[in-house]
């Protein structure tokens, strides 16, 4: 049970972390912009990033691979990270926070 509350607790300071990462073009970040699926961490705390862009095609998937990778690095506990980007379901505005509407201009 320990472990379980243990991991839990690793997945929120991931994914707090995330935070840290900025889409370049958009200037927010990838968990208010609704880009981050999930999060997964197995027993040896390796971490399994599921994500989308918000565009087929995008450009900035090695520079998000790379930043995502850069900054789960950072945290002690975080063995390797793995950046599964997926484009189903596709990725929408209504997925971003009220605080990246607010960021970007975007009526509620």
């Amino acid at each position: 049970m320990a472990e379980n509350s243990s991991n839990e607790e690793l997945k929120d300071r991931v994914l707090e972390a995330l935070e840290d990462v900025i889409d370049p073009e958009l200037g927010v970040d990838i968990v208010n912009l609704g880009l981050v699926y999930g999060v997964d961490i197995d027993e040896e705390n390796n971490v399994v990033v599921t994500m989308t862009l918000t565009f087929m095609g995008c450009p900035l998937s090695a520079t998000l691979s790379y930043d995502v990778k850069r900054t789960l690095g950072e945290i002690e506990e975080v063995n390797e990270v793995e950046v599964n980007f997926v484009w189903d379901p596709p990725w929408t505005k209504e997925r971003m926070s009220r605080y990246a509407r607010i960021a970007l201009g975007l009526s509620e």
